[in-house]
């Protein structure tokens, strides 16, 4: 593992999460539920004078039920195609299916939280939740409702201070 500077490979990871995805896990602080899903959108930057990553999870989503009992989340962005992996975690619920297994991913500890990192060759951010925001539609632009919340089904914002960012080598 090469420790690497979060803003230095931002506008890289941005990029692979905006066309392929990226995994994100998610993991209960009892260790009961663990979960993987694929995110498509995420913000990196600098908050309360801490680096910070944010995810958008959706109420609805199994894996908003783990990330709501976790103190951490992991975000890991592959650098090899996972275009299958990535398409199953993002259509398949961790409800019904172990994402794991059915896409051979394993994982393995994180460096400094409890939510492990998957192990692929990639990038990977740690991240220790420090705030979490619910979108409040009354202040969500028309466009937005209409385009990405036609259904009601609003995210919640997860802010994570990042704690490690690196990338693992072949």
């Amino acid at each position: 593992m090469k420790n690497v500077n979060y803003l230095s490979i931002a506008g890289e990871v941005i990029q692979q999460i905006k066309s392929k995805g990226a995994f994100l896990v998610a993991k209960s602080k009892d260790d009961v539920k663990i979960n993987v899903m694929t995110i498509g959108w995420a913000a990196i930057g600098y908050l309360w004078r801490k680096p910070i990553m944010t995810v958008m999870v959706r109420e609805s989503r199994f894996t908003h039920h783990i990330i709501e009992k976790a103190s951490s989340f992991t975000v890991s962005i592959p650098t090899d195609d996972l275009k299958e992996a990535l398409n199953f975690c993002g259509t398949k619920s961790g409800r019904d299916v172990d994402k794991f297994k059915e896409c051979n991913l394993t994982i393995i500890p994180a460096q400094k939280v409890d939510t492990p990192i998957i192990n692929i060759l990639g990038f990977h951010y740690e991240c220790k939740i420090v705030c979490k925001s619910e979108i409040n539609p009354n202040f969500l632009c028309k466009e937005y409702k209409e385009d990405v919340y036609a259904d009601n089904d609003y995210h919640i914002f997860y802010f994570g201070e990042i704690v490690a960012c690196y990338k693992t080598i072949g």
